[in-house]
């Protein structure tokens, strides 16, 4: 599926913003289940510096500097994605198998994957996770049979509203709450599969705006969305990464675009900054996802900058 994205964020500022660095995760990854084939970053007002680098879980991150007064920041990322059909991964290993492949044993072999099991800013580990996880993880249940009973489990039992947290809201609080959004039920989810010892990232990115005839709207679509991957180990080479939607109670397909990965919300924001000025802002965000006819060879003409 050929899908034509767009984010645009606007920061308007009251004072204007005097100078400014920000940090932009707004780039496709570019894997064996998505072919990034074009993208661009435009900005205004025109930054005074730009440039691009690869983060320490391969996602490109975009740094730009703004050092004259401004009272609105646009900044508009527009990628052109051929995503895949993929194979899930399939594993008949425990739970518990996997959990202790994860725990450091003298003389292992060492995996990547372990730094996933740890706390993160957002993610805590937590006694309160692990009571609401065992409904799920019963002794000698498969990891990814359990894993999607997790996922199933949140979705019926949160409920999705917008006002009800905000980006900093705790997963601890989310929890107690039962109520959220994506990020939310992504964390929660996280926080729960790692406080049972189990590997698992973060993984931002978006839904296809308007579905197929005849499919639901999926919850998130108009906006950036989050999910989840655990770890699978693999008998040979390197483990895999399962994908699960606790939002929308569905492993992720062709109608998702992968933005970024890491180990919570703190390490994949669309866009983020250090300001010297402009005490108050107002934020606005708008994602399109189009799916494009594969006999188009060019996106409609992205509108100027205002």
């Amino acid at each position: 599926m050929l899908l034509d994205v767009v984010h645009e964020t606007r920061y308007a500022y009251a004072p204007p913003v005097r100078t400014a660095q920000h940090m932009a995760h707004l780039k496709p990854v570019d894997n064996a289940l998505q072919r990034l084939l074009s993208h661009e970053l435009q900005i205004s007002p025109a930054p005074a510096q730009q440039h691009e680098a690869i983060d320490v879980y391969g996602n490109t991150r975009a740094f730009f500097s703004l050092q004259s007064q401004h009272e609105l920041l646009v900044v508009r990322g527009r990628s052109l994605v051929e995503t895949l059909a993929g194979t899930p991964p399939q594993s008949a290993a425990t739970w518990e198998d996997v959990r202790e492949h994860l725990r450091y044993h003298r003389g292992a072999a060492y995996d990547p994957a372990a730094e996933f099991v740890f706390a993160s800013p957002y993610v805590p580990r937590h006694a309160n996770f692990i009571a609401y996880a065992r409904a799920s993880f019963s002794a000698g249940r498969p990891l990814l049979e359990a894993a999607h009973d997790l996922m199933r489990r949140i979705h019926a039992d949160f409920e999705y509203q917008t006002e009800a947290t905000d980006v900093g809201t705790p997963a601890l609080e989310a929890m107690q709450l039962r109520k959220g959004v994506c990020q939310d039920f992504a964390h929660v989810m996280l926080a729960c599969l790692r406080s049972m010892g189990l590997p698992a990232r973060y993984v931002s990115g978006y839904l296809l705006t308007e579905p197929p005839p005849g499919k639901a709207r999926l919850i998130g679509s108009d906006a950036s969305h989050a999910w989840v991957s655990v770890y699978v180990p693999q008998p040979a080479g390197a483990g895999q990464w399962a994908d699960l939607d606790p939002t929308n109670n569905r492993a992720p397909g062709e109608d998702y675009v992968t933005l970024a990965v890491g180990r919570d919300y703190s390490d994949v924001s669309p866009v983020r900054g250090v300001l010297h000025g402009g005490a108050k802002h107002k934020l606005r965000v708008a994602v399109t996802v189009s799916p494009r006819d594969p006999g188009t060879s060019r996106p409609a003409a992205a509108p100027t900058i205002t």
